[in-house]
Protein backbone atom coordinates (compact mmCIF):
# COMPACT_ATOMS: atom_id res chain seq x y z
CA UNK A 1 0.00 0.00 0.00
CA UNK A 2 1.20 3.38 -1.05
CA UNK A 3 2.01 5.82 1.60
CA UNK A 4 1.57 9.33 1.37
CA UNK A 5 4.64 11.66 2.31
CA UNK A 6 4.89 13.61 5.52
CA UNK A 7 4.86 16.77 5.47
CA UNK A 8 7.50 18.10 8.58
CA UNK A 9 6.90 21.76 8.40
CA UNK A 10 3.61 23.27 8.24
CA UNK A 11 4.49 26.65 9.09
CA UNK A 12 6.57 29.30 7.01
CA UNK A 13 9.18 29.11 4.23
CA UNK A 14 12.48 28.21 6.19
CA UNK A 15 14.84 31.02 5.33
CA UNK A 16 15.70 33.42 3.97
CA UNK A 17 15.67 36.41 6.71
CA UNK A 18 12.61 38.73 6.50
CA UNK A 19 12.87 41.07 3.64
CA UNK A 20 15.55 39.27 1.84
CA UNK A 21 14.66 37.46 -1.13
CA UNK A 22 16.68 34.06 -1.68
CA UNK A 23 18.45 33.76 -4.71
CA UNK A 24 17.29 29.65 -4.50
CA UNK A 25 13.77 28.47 -3.95
CA UNK A 26 13.49 24.81 -3.26
CA UNK A 27 11.21 22.02 -2.67
CA UNK A 28 13.08 19.50 -0.19
CA UNK A 29 12.33 16.19 0.62
CA UNK A 30 14.37 13.55 2.30
CA UNK A 31 13.96 9.66 3.40
CA UNK A 32 13.55 10.36 7.27
CA UNK A 33 13.04 13.18 9.49
CA UNK A 34 16.94 12.52 10.68
CA UNK A 35 18.05 12.70 7.34
CA UNK A 36 15.92 16.28 6.63
CA UNK A 37 17.51 17.71 9.91
CA UNK A 38 21.26 16.79 8.70
CA UNK A 39 20.30 18.66 5.63
CA UNK A 40 18.36 21.61 6.87
CA UNK A 41 22.01 22.18 9.26
CA UNK A 42 24.38 21.62 6.43
CA UNK A 43 22.44 24.12 4.55
CA UNK A 44 22.04 26.63 7.69
CA UNK A 45 24.09 29.25 6.58
CA UNK A 46 23.07 29.76 3.15
CA UNK A 47 19.75 29.81 4.41
CA UNK A 48 20.71 32.72 6.66
CA UNK A 49 22.10 34.18 4.27
CA UNK A 50 19.28 34.00 2.03
CA UNK A 51 21.21 32.26 -1.05
CA UNK A 52 18.16 29.77 -0.26
CA UNK A 53 14.84 29.41 0.59
CA UNK A 54 12.94 26.72 1.32
CA UNK A 55 9.54 26.38 0.41
CA UNK A 56 8.63 23.03 0.82
CA UNK A 57 10.37 20.00 3.55
CA UNK A 58 9.21 17.19 4.02
CA UNK A 59 9.81 12.98 4.24
CA UNK A 60 8.67 10.41 1.51
CA UNK A 61 9.15 10.13 -2.09
CA UNK A 62 8.71 12.95 -4.57
CA UNK A 63 5.06 13.41 -5.34
CA UNK A 64 3.01 15.56 -8.11
CA UNK A 65 2.25 17.78 -4.93
CA UNK A 66 6.10 18.87 -4.53
CA UNK A 67 6.23 19.58 -8.70
CA UNK A 68 3.06 21.93 -8.33
CA UNK A 69 5.03 23.38 -5.27
CA UNK A 70 7.99 23.64 -6.91
CA UNK A 71 6.89 25.33 -10.34
CA UNK A 72 5.76 28.36 -7.94
CA UNK A 73 9.19 28.69 -7.26
CA UNK A 74 12.97 28.14 -8.70
CA UNK A 75 11.38 24.98 -10.29
CA UNK A 76 13.87 22.85 -8.43
CA UNK A 77 13.20 19.52 -6.13
CA UNK A 78 16.43 18.48 -4.20
CA UNK A 79 15.81 15.03 -2.73
CA UNK A 80 18.43 13.18 -0.32
CA UNK A 81 17.90 9.44 -0.70
CA UNK A 82 14.70 9.36 -1.92
CA UNK A 83 12.49 7.79 -4.82
CA UNK A 84 9.77 9.39 -7.15
CA UNK A 85 6.15 7.96 -7.43
CA UNK A 86 4.87 6.49 -10.21
CA UNK A 87 3.97 9.42 -13.35
CA UNK A 88 5.81 11.87 -11.29
CA UNK A 89 8.40 12.01 -14.22
CA UNK A 90 6.31 12.90 -17.05
CA UNK A 91 5.16 15.70 -14.64
CA UNK A 92 8.48 16.94 -13.94
CA UNK A 93 9.27 17.10 -17.87
CA UNK A 94 5.73 19.02 -18.38
CA UNK A 95 6.17 21.25 -15.81
CA UNK A 96 10.32 21.86 -16.43
CA UNK A 97 10.79 21.17 -13.09
CA UNK A 98 14.47 20.01 -12.31
CA UNK A 99 14.77 17.03 -9.48
CA UNK A 100 18.12 15.95 -8.08
CA UNK A 101 18.75 13.66 -6.22
CA UNK A 102 21.96 12.80 -3.78
CA UNK A 103 23.02 10.19 -1.61
CA UNK A 104 25.74 12.27 0.43
CA UNK A 105 25.03 15.26 2.21
CA UNK A 106 28.55 17.32 1.01
CA UNK A 107 27.65 16.99 -2.41
CA UNK A 108 24.51 18.45 -2.02
CA UNK A 109 25.27 21.07 -0.04
CA UNK A 110 28.29 21.98 -2.80
CA UNK A 111 26.10 21.88 -5.77
CA UNK A 112 23.25 24.23 -3.81
CA UNK A 113 26.19 26.67 -3.27
CA UNK A 114 27.12 27.02 -7.01
CA UNK A 115 23.74 27.11 -8.02
CA UNK A 116 22.35 29.83 -5.75
CA UNK A 117 25.22 31.92 -6.68
CA UNK A 118 24.52 31.59 -10.21
CA UNK A 119 27.38 29.32 -11.30
CA UNK A 120 28.25 28.21 -14.36
CA UNK A 121 28.76 24.54 -14.88
CA UNK A 122 32.68 24.04 -15.49
CA UNK A 123 33.89 20.93 -17.34
CA UNK A 124 35.12 18.61 -14.59
CA UNK A 125 38.79 17.60 -13.72
CA UNK A 126 38.01 13.79 -12.54
CA UNK A 127 35.71 11.50 -14.11
CA UNK A 128 33.79 8.75 -11.97
CA UNK A 129 35.00 5.35 -13.06
CA UNK A 130 33.19 3.06 -10.36
CA UNK A 131 31.35 3.34 -7.22
CA UNK A 132 30.61 0.96 -3.77
CA UNK A 133 28.25 1.15 -0.32
CA UNK A 134 30.48 -0.25 2.50
CA UNK A 135 28.13 -3.32 3.79
CA UNK A 136 31.26 -4.25 6.50
CA UNK A 137 33.91 -3.60 7.95
CA UNK A 138 36.63 -6.36 8.86
CA UNK A 139 39.96 -6.22 10.80
CA UNK A 140 43.06 -5.56 8.79
CA UNK A 141 46.84 -4.20 10.16
CA UNK A 142 46.71 -2.43 13.04
CA UNK A 143 45.88 0.75 11.55
CA UNK A 144 44.51 -0.66 8.99
CA UNK A 145 41.15 -2.44 7.75
CA UNK A 146 39.10 -4.36 5.00
CA UNK A 147 36.04 -3.17 3.94
CA UNK A 148 33.09 -5.04 2.64
CA UNK A 149 31.60 -3.70 -0.13
CA UNK A 150 29.23 -4.25 -3.00
CA UNK A 151 29.57 -2.74 -6.20
CA UNK A 152 26.84 -0.56 -7.84
CA UNK A 153 28.13 1.31 -10.85
CA UNK A 154 30.94 1.28 -13.02
CA UNK A 155 34.07 -0.99 -11.69
CA UNK A 156 36.34 -0.49 -8.83
CA UNK A 157 40.11 -2.19 -10.62
CA UNK A 158 43.39 -2.30 -9.23
CA UNK A 159 45.89 0.33 -9.50
CA UNK A 160 42.80 2.95 -9.47
CA UNK A 161 42.42 6.22 -7.47
CA UNK A 162 39.76 6.16 -4.97
CA UNK A 163 37.95 8.05 -1.84
CA UNK A 164 35.44 6.90 0.92
CA UNK A 165 32.96 9.46 1.36
CA UNK A 166 31.20 10.01 4.52
CA UNK A 167 27.93 12.05 4.62
CA UNK A 168 29.93 14.62 5.67
CA UNK A 169 32.04 14.31 2.67
CA UNK A 170 35.94 12.50 1.78
CA UNK A 171 37.75 10.95 4.64
CA UNK A 172 40.00 9.32 2.84
CA UNK A 173 42.02 9.12 -0.80
CA UNK A 174 44.21 6.76 -1.86
CA UNK A 175 44.86 3.99 -4.60
CA UNK A 176 43.44 0.13 -5.23
CA UNK A 177 45.93 -2.18 -4.20
CA UNK A 178 43.83 -5.12 -2.77
CA UNK A 179 40.65 -6.51 -4.35
CA UNK A 180 39.07 -9.80 -3.38
CA UNK A 181 36.25 -12.26 -3.51
CA UNK A 182 36.78 -14.50 -0.19
CA UNK A 183 40.12 -15.59 -0.32
CA UNK A 184 40.50 -14.86 -3.85
CA UNK A 185 42.31 -12.26 -5.18
CA UNK A 186 40.81 -10.25 -8.07
CA UNK A 187 41.96 -7.46 -10.91
CA UNK A 188 38.54 -6.16 -11.43
CA UNK A 189 35.27 -5.77 -9.24
CA UNK A 190 31.52 -5.21 -11.36
CA UNK A 191 28.04 -3.95 -10.45
CA UNK A 192 26.39 -6.28 -7.90
CA UNK A 193 29.35 -8.00 -6.90
CA UNK A 194 30.72 -7.88 -3.54
CA UNK A 195 33.86 -7.79 -2.69
CA UNK A 196 36.45 -7.12 -0.04
CA UNK A 197 38.87 -4.00 -0.44
CA UNK A 198 41.82 -3.78 1.97
CA UNK A 199 43.80 -0.29 2.85
CA UNK A 200 46.65 -0.53 5.45
CA UNK A 201 46.66 3.30 7.13
CA UNK A 202 43.40 3.87 7.30
CA UNK A 203 40.61 2.17 9.82
CA UNK A 204 37.94 4.84 10.36
CA UNK A 205 35.56 4.33 7.42
CA UNK A 206 31.80 3.10 8.71
CA UNK A 207 28.89 0.82 7.15
CA UNK A 208 27.29 2.85 4.88
CA UNK A 209 30.11 5.13 3.56
CA UNK A 210 30.46 5.28 -0.07
CA UNK A 211 33.72 4.19 -1.89
CA UNK A 212 34.41 5.91 -5.59
CA UNK A 213 36.98 5.37 -8.11
CA UNK A 214 37.89 8.56 -10.27
CA UNK A 215 40.64 9.24 -12.72
CA UNK A 216 41.66 12.71 -12.36
CA UNK A 217 43.74 14.99 -14.58
CA UNK A 218 47.43 15.32 -13.57
CA UNK A 219 47.95 18.88 -12.12
CA UNK A 220 51.77 18.16 -10.73
CA UNK A 221 53.22 16.15 -8.14
CA UNK A 222 50.19 13.54 -7.02
CA UNK A 223 49.33 13.48 -3.27
CA UNK A 224 49.38 9.56 -2.37
CA UNK A 225 46.94 7.96 0.06
CA UNK A 226 46.23 9.98 2.46
CA UNK A 227 43.24 10.31 5.25
CA UNK A 228 41.57 13.74 5.74
CA UNK A 229 41.38 15.41 8.80
CA UNK A 230 38.98 15.66 10.96
CA UNK A 231 37.50 11.75 10.97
Amino acid sequence: MKSSPVKIDSGPKVGPKVGLKPGLEIVLKCDSAGSLEAVLTALSGMLDAADIGIMHSGVGAVSKSDVDMAVTGSRLIVGFQVSVLPGVDKLLREHHVDLRTYQVIYRLTEEMKALSRGAQPVAPEEQVIGSARVIALFKGSRKGTILGCEISDGHLSLGQHFRIISVAGPVYFGTINSLHIGDRPIQKAMPGQKIGLKINDFNKARIGDLVESYRKKETGAQAGSRPVAGR
